[in-house]
């Protein structure tokens, strides 16, 4: 099964952007034998990123994919979006840019719903020395454009978590870990509906 991951590039002060440290670092943890796992970092750009993500859906058709995404205002949290939505998109991008009409996909649904759910999830799992919370908006910027967009390409098979920015507590390791624990979920919950 092969199972996709994206963390994204450095964008305003965060030259250093935790979602992307955290997805190498489960790239080296892995996720057992049966699961090839695919990474790649993509830009705080909206063309770019929503070029990537269509790429990855019609040329490797994964199982799931899963984004990661930095969320500034949590300090040790980390949040897993339920849904994306299509339009409120104004906030300009790494290059100045926001998408046209604001939204992602021009006659697309005002709100997509992954596949996995999140609320089962987060009641199902724990880990030591982090929050975790439930949330349905991502927050109309890239993350949130990048999840609708991979919903929408791929039939609600995506996910989205939002990570903490790196500290001393809150290292690259311990995100890793983190995403190893709560994706291994997400994957019985896929092998559970596929049955």
């Amino acid at each position: 099964h092969l199972s996709f991951f994206s963390g994204f590039g450095p964008f305003r002060q965060y030259l250093v952007n935790s979602s992307w440290e955290a997805v190498k670092e489960l790239s080296k943890r892995g996720l057992g034998e049966n699961i090839n796992l695919r990474v790649m970092q993509l830009p705080v750009v909206y063309q770019k990123a929503k070029e990537q993500v269509c790429k990855i859906w019609t040329t490797l058709q994964p199982l799931l994919t899963v984004h990661v995404g930095l969320a500034p205002s949590a300090t040790a949290l980390i949040i897993l979006e339920q849904c994306g939505k299509n339009k409120g998109y104004q906030e300009r991008d790494a290059c100045g840019f926001h998408p046209e009409g604001a939204c992602c996909v021009l006659d697309g649904p005002e709100k997509i719903e992954s596949t996995i759910n999140m609320k089962t999830l987060w009641k199902n799992i724990s880990v030591e020395g982090i929050d975790i919370i439930l949330s349905r908006d991502a927050g109309r910027y890239i993350c949130d454009y990048t999840y609708y967009t991979s919903l929408y390409y791929g039939n609600g098979r995506a996910a989205f978590i939002h990570v903490p920015p790196l500290s001393e507590s809150v290292t690259a390791e311990f995100l890793g870990k983190a995403l190893q624990t709560i994706i291994l979920t997400m994957l019985e919950q896929c092998g559970e509906q596929r049955e």
